[in-house]
């Protein structure tokens, strides 16, 4: 039970002043539904306000408190059409305010002609004119605050309005008695748990009191997995020892890397005891975890067992089923799929398998842990792609037995060792930290989306050399609200050069019809491949050796990683272009730079464990780069921006020097 010092944080939102029904469905779309949600809400960085007497363009980029007087309005007429209020300060100076959307007639109420207000925004160099926009108008007799957290938003509920019932809750949080070890907690300066949320709340980059709420949050994890390990250790399950006799029938066209091996004797050795085996087995994209997988299920087998493996989507459950059948061809082991497509007769012949035991190893998807869906005696349980799953449903696919079957969960995600500790600390872990031989590097490149003609004649020089490409878009179809790149557009463009030999794939396509595309690539029917991140996972065509990622900077470094990881899977050297947007922040520079610096996926796990540092940094550059020299002229910052175009005196941008991008293409390279 729950000890009654800690129910003030659990009271309801609604019992704050000034919380009803309006404003407790933003919060809860926030996840805030309790006091201690509304605590742990931590701010994400600081508005820094300037109070000054008048507009100075020395002061573009800061946000800055202004007393204007609104002297005429213009635009705002059409609901598309910004409204920009012309406003004049105490000494004559003036600056556009603008809105943008269906906020003119709310503007025009805040700011009448004629009445001086104080205004509170960001000040912006348009052209030659200064503005600021959606500025926020200051109540009479209200004085805005100096420093101002910046929390998570959503709409209808401000950062202000939360900080005010941030600070309720802090005021009903109870002093609670210390549980780290004081020497510990002295050597690093940490206050108490109380005082540490209310120093984070007002200044986010308090580290101390940050590292303190860290510390708490880790040793809480770390305490519980403790547990959860302790109750695994007390259950029983079935030892499964097997022969030898399907492992050594399998015949293999490469020799196992010492990773493998060593991953098989673990997990073999796990799997013989009584107690439920939980493994974690990590390796980098092509690592070989596929064959790892198979030599466990049919470890089970040989003990009379059944094995199951689930994979979080279709195209990956039937690669592994192609695979397994593929790799155990000519043993006696019965092999099935279900996904959600397999219906009437094929789905009541692949139930009756399972239950009678004819059946050896299941592979599908979520279809596979349903509750119409019982084993015989189902032993081994293998979880792909385990990041894209809840324990809740691991733990449906683990009931499905009247013992606890061991369970083996994989990731082709390398995860740093810090992490491990942290997030799987009830697991073992085995490490596939050796590639099999023949794999290729990949080499990865960074070109801008201006440069789109050069990639499309350059991808028309690998068809004709005999290759076969990746197109990747972040979306499907285009969108009113986003520019990033639509599949369907780009299959469109694409076929009026290419013709038939484009094909589109995307998950909100037909089983069979994804099949039928996937089958004319794999064949080599299909030259292109127009993709979303469906084919993030589960493709495997050794002949693709260009993977093309348009809007890359959108992409997180994993899914990019995995991503690049569909091509080098054969002989030919294969390349990945990363297409990024014309505009591009610090981080997302250094994020496509270390992309194209390695093919280690460990390496980049460890950079993505610091995207708040990253954050930080590349927008205290961005800060540096917007405040200009405070004496400089307008018309000097016009000729820095152009000089930083870097125009030639005829006019034109100078270009990099060319270098070989292109398998079987090399005569006709592009850019970097």
């Amino acid at each position: 039970m729950r000890p009654d010092i800690l129910n003030p944080l659990f009271a309801e939102v609604e019992t704050l002043k000034g919380v009803g029904g309006t404003l407790a469905k933003p919060l809860a779309r926030l996840g805030i539904a309790r006091l201690v949600d509304l605590l742990f809400h931590l701010p994400s960085g600081v508005i820094e306000r300037k109070s000054v007497a008048a507009v100075d363009d020395r002061d573009v980029g800061a946000i800055i408190t202004v007393p204007l007087t609104p002297v005429s309005y213009r635009g705002g007429r059409a609901a598309s059409s910004p409204l920009s209020i012309e406003a004049q300060d105490d000494r004559g100076g003036h600056v556009s305010l603008v809105y943008f959307g269906k906020q003119g007639g709310y503007a025009k109420k805040l700011l009448p002609l004629g009445q001086r207000k104080i205004v509170s925004g960001r000040l912006d160099l348009y052209g030659e004119r200064l503005q600021i926009v959606h500025p926020e108008v200051v109540e009479a007799g209200v004085t805005p605050p100096v420093r101002e957290a910046v929390y998570p938003l959503t709409e209808g509920v401000t950062s202000r309005r939360l900080g005010q019932l941030i600070a309720q809750a802090l005021s009903r949080a109870p002093e609670l008695a210390e549980w780290i070890e004081p020497t510990l907690k002295a050597k690093h300066g940490w206050p108490d748990w109380r005082d540490a949320l209310s120093r984070i709340h007002g200044e986010p980059d308090d580290r101390p009191a940050r590292t303190r709420l860290a510390y708490d949050e880790v040793f809480a994890s770390q305490l519980a997995l403790m547990l959860v390990r302790a109750s695994a250790r007390r259950r029983r399950g079935t030892p499964l020892i097997g022969d030898g006799r399907l492992r050594e029938a399998v015949e293999l066209p490469y020799v196992p890397t010492g990773a493998q091996n060593r991953s098989i004797a673990e997990i073999e050795g796990d799997i013989a005891q009584a107690t439920p085996m939980v493994r974690l087995l990590q390796g980098d994209v092509g690592s070989g975890k596929t064959f790892v997988a198979a030599m466990a299920l049919l470890a089970a087998v040989e003990a009379g067992a059944q094995g199951a493996l689930l994979a979080p989507t279709e195209i990956l459950a039937r690669q592994h089923f192609t695979t397994l059948r593929r790799l155990l061809s000519g043993l006696p082991v019965e092999i099935a799929i279900l996904t959600g497509r397999e219906k009437g007769r094929a789905r009541e012949s692949v139930l009756m398998g399972l239950a009678d035991g004819s059946i050896d190893i299941l592979v599908g998807t979520h279809a596979i842990f349903q509750q119409a869906v019982g084993y015989h005696n189902l032993g081994l349980a293998v979880v792909d792609e385990q990041h894209r799953f809840g324990v809740a449903q691991r733990l449906l696919l683990t009931d499905k037995a009247e013992r606890p079957p061991h369970l083996l969960v994989m990731t082709a995600t390398p995860i740093p060792r810090t992490l491990e500790l942290a997030n799987y600390g009830e697991m073992d872990v085995s490490r596939l930290d050796e590639m099999p031989p023949g794999r290729q590097p990949i080499e990865t490149r960074v070109l801008s989306c201006e440069r789109l003609d050069e990639v499309i004649d350059g991808l028309g020089r690998h068809i004709a050399a005999g290759g076969q490409a990746y197109w990747v878009c972040p979306l499907v179809e285009e969108s009113e609200t986003s520019d990033q790149a639509a599949a369907e557009a780009r299959a469109a463009a694409l076929k009026l050069r290419f013709g038939e030999r484009v094909g589109l794939v995307h998950g909100r396509m037909k089983g069979p019809e994804k099949d039928a595309v996937m089958i004319a690539f794999e064949t080599g029917a299909l030259a292109v491949l127009v993709a979303t991140t469906v084919i993030e996972v589960g493709v495997d065509v050794p002949n693709a050796t260009l993977m093309i990622v348009e809007g890359a900077e959108r992409f997180g470094l994993a899914q990019l990683h995995q991503l690049r990881g569909r091509v080098g899977r054969g002989e030919g050297r294969s390349v990945c272009l990363l297409l990024r947007g014309a505009m591009l922040s610090e981080m997302a520079r250094a994020r496509l730079a270390l992309m194209r610096e390695t093919n280690d996926g460990f390496r980049i796990a460890e950079e993505d464990l610091r995207p708040a540092r990253r954050r930080r940094d590349a927008r205290h550059a961005s800060i540096r780069r917007s405040r200009l020299p405070s004496r400089q002229s307008r018309a000097d910052r016009r000729a820095d921006r152009c000089s930083e175009r870097r125009r030639t005196p005829t006019g034109r941008s100078r270009r990099r020097p060319l270098r070989p991008a292109w398998p079987g293409g090399a005569d006709r390279a592009l850019p970097v």
